[in-house]
């Protein structure tokens, strides 16, 4: 299926079976680094299983283990991470010696202000090339109405230092934006506020935050647009079960759909709504997919994913409101937009632009190597589809060191006519370091 060419170049070939079985992917990125940070944060000690084992993740374990928390997560032979993490609770984090280097994950840093902003110690946030081109001032200035101070005080990206305040102020937060990121970092400074913190969404975002927060003991309300904590409060130590990416299992899915004679089930995924949006798409596309509920971890549901080979897909609008439940499938969804009949439409992707790299113009930049023409009208990407596409011969498609970006043009690969080469496809270990292997289990 694949073969490197050195260890930051990666060469896919067409795939010439089909894709059939079932399969697990490793545990959900969002729900790891909260069950990680919020552990941290508890009193006593919290017990993990599934736990997703990445650069991103060990990323949180390594920021929680310069302010204090012991961390004994043990690999699992199904490549997971199983075991517990002691908080600081009521005494608060230390004061951390060295930087909180976050490397390449955004969720760290975010969440991680949002973390100390409770406590009056000072710490300095930091990150590689890659994050520390991201924004962050989207995060700050709502801290700082709460009463946490950064320097410089109109910083906008990292490093950025940061002092909380055993004094932060509830505030209710109408946000620009439908982002997790945002929401959590508000709602976990709300903790240690005297009152009710509220944030107010555009769109409905990933709400897994305010879902895991009462396992660990904290009063939150959760509504489609709206969310609350009601502090001060303590956490205290839970136990959490971290079922399967949907993120991750939406590139099997789509490989299957594009991919004759397929048919794959993926077990034990996270189902939840705000997560699942991608499903809904490729079905508005008229493909064959669906997804079967078959019970609760915490509030989380969990369950299988099917899929299957369907001809005929085609394009389809995704209206603003509904691109936060799928912001990470849409480079995959933009391959299949590329293979089904007429033009599809990602409306509001300006979200995009601010990833790892501005996915919209990677997006554009790749198909356009395929021959498939896509372009922009303000805030939406259009794609017209080519079902017949003939792929150029010799083609190298750059990551940007991104890894859903990796993931795509290795499917793009694998469904085409064509071998192709992938850049620094070693990106896929920020969040599915199982990527080639687990399509591998499915080979037949």
């Amino acid at each position: 299926m694949s073969q490197s060419t050195d260890e930051n170049v990666v060469k896919v070939s067409p795939y010439e079976g089909t894709l059939r079985g079932s399969v697990q992917v490793p545990g959900d990125k969002s729900i790891s680094h909260r069950s990680i940070l919020f552990s941290a944060m508890a009193e006593g000690t919290s017990r993990l299983t599934g736990v997703l084992d990445s650069e991103d993740v060990r990323s949180s374990i390594r920021v929680v283990q310069a302010l204090g928390a012991e961390v004994s997560l043990e690999k699992q032979i199904d490549g997971s991470l199983s075991g517990g993490i002691t908080g600081w609770g009521s005494k608060g984090p230390e004061r951390p010696e060295v930087e909180l280097y976050c490397k390449n994950s955004g969720t760290t840093a975010r969440l991680l202000m949002g973390v100390l902003a409770p406590w009056d110690i000072t710490a300095t946030i930091s990150g590689d090339a890659s994050l520390s081109r991201r924004p962050m001032r989207r995060i700050t200035a709502p801290l700082m109405m709460m009463g946490v101070h950064f320097s410089p005080e109109e910083a906008s990206k990292l490093p950025i230092k940061e002092t909380g305040t055993r004094s932060l102020k509830a505030i209710s937060y109408n946000s620009p934006m439908a982002s997790a990121q945002l929401k959590s970092a508000i709602l976990l400074a709300g903790l240690g506020a005297d009152g009710e913190t509220t944030v107010i969404e555009p769109y409905p975002s990933r709400n897994h935050t305010e879902l895991m927060l009462p396992e660990f003991g904290a009063r939150t309300t959760a509504g489609e647009r709206t969310a609350s904590v009601f502090g001060p409060v303590t956490l205290h130590a839970a136990e959490v079960d971290v079922p399967g990416d949907p993120s991750s299992a939406a590139f099997l899915v789509c490989a299957a759909m594009l991919i004759p004679g397929s048919s794959i089930q993926i077990e034990n995924v996270d189902l939840n709504t705000a997560r699942v949006g991608f499903v809904r798409t490729l079905e508005r596309m008229g493909g064959e997919v669906s997804v079967r509920s078959v019970g609760l971890a915490g509030k989380e549901p969990y369950g299988v994913i099917s899929a299957s080979y369907t001809e005929g897909l085609h394009g389809c609008e995704i209206p603003a409101d509904k691109i936060p439940s799928e912001i990470d499938e849409v480079p995959i969804l933009s391959l299949v937009a590329a293979r089904a009949r007429g033009i599809t439409v990602f409306r509001g992707i300006s979200e995009l632009r601010v990833k790892e790299t501005n996915r919209v113009k990677a997006v554009m930049d790749g198909l356009g190597q395929m021959g498939v023409d896509s372009w922009v009208e303000g805030e939406d990407l259009f794609i017209e589809g080519q079902p017949n596409l003939k792929m150029p011969k010799g083609l190298v498609f750059e990551s940007n060191k991104d890894h859903r970006l990796a993931m795509t043009w290795a499917i793009a690969g694998l469904t085409g006519d064509q071998p192709v080469s992938i850049r620094d496809f070693d990106s896929v270990k920020v969040s599915f370091p199982q990527f080639m292997k687990k399509l591998e289990e499915l080979e037949r």
